[in-house]
């Protein structure tokens, strides 16, 4: 049973008075639906008559048909309306006047997935940017956080700012898309004319499931609501040579390489940091991406008490442990990574090159929480402040 209102069910069932004679564009990809699956811009364009005249599309592009990173989607027409459908993730991730100008306001529709790394919140951010310098109001139709409310890891430290990264949040940020905007536009001084369509019935403490709503990826790589939970701390191999599990039938709960020894890796890894989760041993062969057609062994990240398990940690320990027992094996990928051609892709995913560093020489992972606690801390606070909805 459906028990949450997104934010596009709510703009529909009331429109405001703003919207009569608007010039209405919309920034979506295929989980924008409704709770019947049906795409927001058929959703919109039948509430609205003729206003609906432009759509935007982040990364992996419209259909969400793109695979990786770096691999661009082009403008095109949309074959359903015949609407422009102008991508922000290919010759440009910043929208451009040209772009903007068949709209008056920007209405966005996306599924954020919990973490700081995923680049729907930065393409919003830039839209904001956009829309602050040539006088466009963006409207964020919110939707939950799939990974709920608890906020893990350090903020991202300024030198590290990309794509991946653009402003000093944690990798497990606790807050839905629409709060996000309103952080960006108040505590990170955007400024733009911006309102929030806030969702009913959503708390803090629900799991995706506990919604009611349909799931539907938000990109290739994560097919299920489980795929989300360990993403936070999964995403780290991105930057390495251990499979994330791109390749199989499920990316980021898979992770191994041909050279890791199951059994000798998890009697590496403190009991404390795998609360709330089991690391059964697998083995696999991803059919692309690396170590395609080669057999690994790792594990598989079983979630077994979503309120314990801590995704960033965990993954932080597997990596210390990887890195200690197979150093002549493994590896860094290197540059570029998301448009970065000269950074570490660890760093920029970590968001502070200092951690690399303390991983690879062994300092404990209590001490490196205990050094980002202040400042994750302080952005709880800041978080509070434009909170919209309650943790039951």
């Amino acid at each position: 049973m459906v028990t949450v209102k997104t934010g596009l069910e709510v703009f529909l069932e009331s429109p405001q008075s703003w919207v009569k004679g608007q010039r209405l564009g919309l920034l979506c990809n295929p989980a924008s639906v409704d709770f019947r699956l049906v795409h927001a811009r058929h959703r919109i364009a039948s509430a609205v008559p003729g206003q609906l005249t432009a759509l935007y599309s982040p990364q992996h592009g419209f259909f969400a048909e793109k695979q990786d990173n770096m691999i661009e989607s082009g403008d095109r027409l949309d074959p359903a309306t015949g609407l422009p459908i102008f991508s922000l993730y290919g010759e440009t991730r910043i929208p451009t006047p040209a772009m903007l100008d068949p709209i008056d306001t920007l209405l966005v529709d996306l599924q954020d997935v919990g973490t700081r790394v995923y680049t729907f919140i930065y393409t919003l951010s830039h839209c904001m940017e956009a829309a602050r310098q040539l006088g466009k109001r963006i409207v964020v139709l919110d939707r939950p956080n799939p990974i709920g409310g608890r906020m893990e890891g350090n903020l991202l430290k300024p030198e590290c700012a990309s794509f991946v990264g653009r402003y000093p949040i944690p990798m497990r940020h606790g807050l839905t898309i629409g709060e996000l905007a309103l952080l960006f536009n108040t505590q990170f001084k955007i400024g733009c004319e911006l309102e929030v369509v806030a969702m009913r019935g959503w708390n803090r403490n629900m799991t995706y499931e506990q919604t009611g709503l349909p799931w539907v990826a938000p990109s290739p790589n994560l097919p299920t609501p489980a795929s989300t939970l360990v993403y936070p701390g999964q995403v780290l191999w991105e930057a390495t040579n251990i499979s994330e599990g791109r390749g199989t039938t499920q990316p980021f709960e898979l992770f191994g390489a041909p050279f890791i020894e199951p059994d000798a890796l998890l009697e590496k890894i403190d009991k404390e940091y795998r609360s709330g989760a089991a690391l059964r041993p697998v083995a696999f062969e991803p059919t692309s991406n690396k170590w395609a057609g080669q057999l690994c062994q790792g594990f598989q990240i079983h979630v077994t008490d979503p309120e314990a398990y801590r995704p960033y940690t965990l993954s932080l320990a597997i990596y210390q442990a990887i890195f200690q027992m197979y150093e002549k094996c493994f590896g860094y990928k290197q540059p570029p990574y998301e448009y970065e051609y000269e950074r570490l892709p660890m760093d920029l995913i970590i968001g502070d090159p200092e951690i690399r560093r303390a991983i690879e020489n062994g300092v404990p992972l209590c001490t490196l929480a205990q050094a980002w606690s202040s400042a994750l801390s302080t952005y709880r606070r800041q978080a509070e402040r434009i909170g919209l909805y309650e943790t039951d």
